[in-house]
């Protein structure tokens, strides 16, 4: 329950002075619904102005505030466009055009009378050979009042909202902010001459204040370490079972391959966790093609040798049915049962799975969220494995956990290589594994940046790539062309892409994006898995998990516009069958220096760890830390900068109120649980626990 020191926090925005109906809509579009939020809405950036005597301190292109008496006002002709302009002058008689353009003149009859003197605040400039101030920042009646507008905060801002009343509903929200305990541990407030929570707060939105902003990031940095710290201890205490294999399984699998060293240490890793009695939530991070599966699989025979069952959740339909294609060919030799169940078994086939799996007799079971309705009961789940977990939502994998007999063990796997630095941020409640090297004999995949004038050349190219019977992708950045928004109508459209690729290529092609029926998608994409279909044209939906041996050329269209995780991945589909492969990155004209560092990089390396450490470079971390699933960590405050520099202490802090300092039972540990409510990692760390 909430604590009560919180609840001025947790008010709506509606109780706000003059927020009514109208206002609540781009309130809301920012995310700004309660008084906490507004506390925490940070300005962008400050402008500083220099209040000046008279005009003639002032220069070109500066941010200035000044008194000022209007003397005439003209407006434009009738039917004109033009501008309403108000001459005014200062104490000297210098003469300043004040400007608006559209529908201000309202605005400018009323804030500014001849004859009365304003202190008026904007940017100066010329036109012609006299100064003006296109659309005035602020126009005040007294001189008091200027004051406050010499370093102001600009905010964000939604369609309906001015700074002004932004400014003014931010006053109304720092009126209401409790005074909170500390819940930084002493020493580390003094050594960084950080202020208490509340004047940061205040700081943070008067002044252009480091510490301020750093406290306030750390807070947000501490909140979701403790969160994760707790989801773990949690999990430790929860009972499991302790799986031991004895190996007959896993010495029967007969792999034409050998296993490489990192496999061999994530295996030991997986098994030596599976034998403990509290519960493994583990990572497995592999690059595209370094032998995931096979490692998911010894874990899962592991279970089977201990007289258990394990389950396999993958994200789609096709990816599920590549699963249990692959194991049930690699564990052929086991003798092991492995079913496959999605949402479109039927009848008696469905039958046959719920009682095979009630009676134990399936070991092995590969699937959708099909896997964890209500219908399907085991006789002892002890082993779920996730496949690309962060496309699940928290809620569907703690149903999976729900239907072991006491919780069973849980075994994550991601294609996408995450940096080192964000890991703690990301997975700090889970043990990690990496898979950092690629199996022997794969082979690189040529990658070359073409000019999209050279599209006749490319387009030449493919058809002699499917006429020798082989598969290809074609991506593009959207579904479909925007006309009307600017930088949005030249952005290629699979759409558009694909009409064109059919006239020359007919029934070969097909097409898929996130838009489609999801029964539409999936019919599609088995149509080019089985070879039906030679060209696959689609968005970022085939990112991940799509496995077609055959397809050995990619294409990406308008390669600039991706960002490199995302190129790596999108290549990652080719390259996975004996053939030769090739990747062609399409790029315009006007090349920005980040999008050509991108396009180098991607000749130059495969190796997506690399690849994700220069993103983060080159980009921030923008999507890793600004567009995570719900009930995971987004950071509102926190910037790059300040988890690369700070992550690591909030994690030794809030490790150590967990181990030295009493937990959450005392004092500071009661402060720690308001920070928790604060940030709203209360409800996360219940929803965590699904790893």
């Amino acid at each position: 329950m909430r604590p009560e020191i919180l609840n001025p926090l947790f008010a709506e925005t509606a109780s706000l002075d003059g927020v009514g109906p109208k206002l609540l809509k781009p309130l809301e579009r920012l995310g700004l619904t309660r008084i906490r939020d507004l506390a925490y809405h940070l300005p962008e950036r400050f402008v500083s102005r220099r209040a000046l005597a008279d005009l003639d301190e002032g220069a070109e292109g500066e941010q200035v505030i000044l008194a000022l008496t209007p003397i005439e006002h003209r407006a434009p002709r009738a039917g004109s466009r033009g501008p309403y302009r108000v001459l005014a002058q200062d104490a000297k008689g210098n003469v300043c055009a004040l400007t608006w353009f559209g529908k201000a003149a309202y605005t400018a009859k009323k804030l500014l009378p001849v004859g009365e003197t304003r202190w008026v605040a904007g940017r100066l400039d010329r036109y012609g050979d006299m100064l003006q101030m296109v659309h005035p920042d602020h126009i005040e009646e007294t001189s008091a009042a200027h004051l406050a507008r010499l370093n102001e905060p600009v905010y964000r801002l939604s369609e309906g909202l001015t700074q002004p009343r932004i400014a003014g509903l931010v006053a109304q929200a720092l009126a209401r902010l409790p005074d909170l305990p500390e819940w930084i541990e002493p020493g580390q407030l003094s050594r960084s001459s950080w202020p208490s929570w509340r004047d940061a707060i205040q700081l943070a939105h008067h002044h252009e204040h480091p510490e301020a902003r750093e406290r306030l990031a750390y807070d947000e940095l501490l909140a979701n370490s403790l969160a994760l710290l707790l989801v773990k201890a949690e999990g430790r205490r929860r009972k499991g079972q302790a799986l031991v294999g004895d190996g007959s399984l896993r010495a029967k699998l007969a792999l034409p391959f050998a296993l490489t060293g990192a496999q061999d240490r994530s295996i030991r890793e997986i098994a030596g966790d599976m034998a403990q009695e509290a519960p493994m939530l583990r990572l497995l991070q592999g690059d595209v093609g370094a032998g995931k599966t096979v490692v998911a699989l010894n874990a899962m025979l592991i279970a089977a040798e201990a007289g258990k069952q394990a389950a396999l959740l993958a994200p789609t339909e096709l990816l599920a049915r590549q699963h249990f294609e692959t194991l049930r060919k690699m564990a052929a030799p086991t003798g092991v049962e492995i079913a496959l169940f999605t949402g479109r078994d039927k009848g008696r086939a469905r039958e046959s799975i719920l009682m095979g799996l009630i009676d134990g007799s399936i070991q092995l079971v590969v699937g959708t969220h099909a896997i964890f309705q209500d219908a399907v009961q085991y006789r002892d789940l002890a082993l779920v494995v996730i496949d690309e977990q962060h496309r699940f939502g928290v809620a569907q994998r703690l149903a999976l956990a729900a239907k072991g007999r006491r919780a069973p063990h849980t075994l994550a796997m991601t294609a996408t290589p995450i940096p080192r630095s964000l890991t703690l941020a990301q997975y700090g409640e889970m043990d990690v594994s990496r898979l950092d090297e690629l199996p022997p004999g794969r082979q690189a995949i040529d990658t070359r940046v073409v000019p999209q004038e050279r599209m006749e050349e490319v387009v030449a190219g493919l058809e002699r790539h499917l006429a020798t019977g082989q598969q290809a992708y074609w991506v593009c950045p959207m579904v479909r062309e925007i006309d009307g928004v600017p930088d949005m109508a030249d952005i290629a459209a699979a759409e558009a892409r694909y009409a064109a690729l059919k006239e020359r290529f007919g029934d070969q092609v097909v097409l898929v994006h996130g838009q489609l029926r999801p029964e539409a998608k999936d019919a599609a994409m088995e149509h080019f898995a089985s070879g039906k279909a030679r060209l696959l044209v689609a968005t970022t939906v085939i990112e991940v998990g799509v496995d077609v041996p055959a397809a050995t050329l990619m294409v990406i269209e308008q390669a600039e516009r991706f960002g490199l995780a995302q190129l790596h991945q999108l290549r990652g589909r080719v390259g996975r069958g004996a053939e030769k492969s090739t990747c062609l990155l399409l790029r315009g004209a006007a090349l920005s220096e980040t999008a050509r560092a991108r396009l180098a990089l991607m000749r130059e390396t495969q190796d997506g760890f690399r690849i994700a450490e220069e993103d983060l470079e080159l980009r921030g971390g923008g999507e890793l830390l600004g567009t995570r699933q719900s009930g995971d960590a987004a950071f509102r405050l926190a910037s790059l900068d300040h988890v690369q520099r700070l992550l690591p202490i909030a994690h030794a802090d809030a490790r150590l109120l967990m181990e030295r300092d009493g937990g959450l039972t005392s004092a500071r540990g009661e402060a720690a649980r308001i920070l928790l409510y604060l940030f709203e990692r209360d409800w996360g760390v219940q929803l965590l626990r699904g790893g």
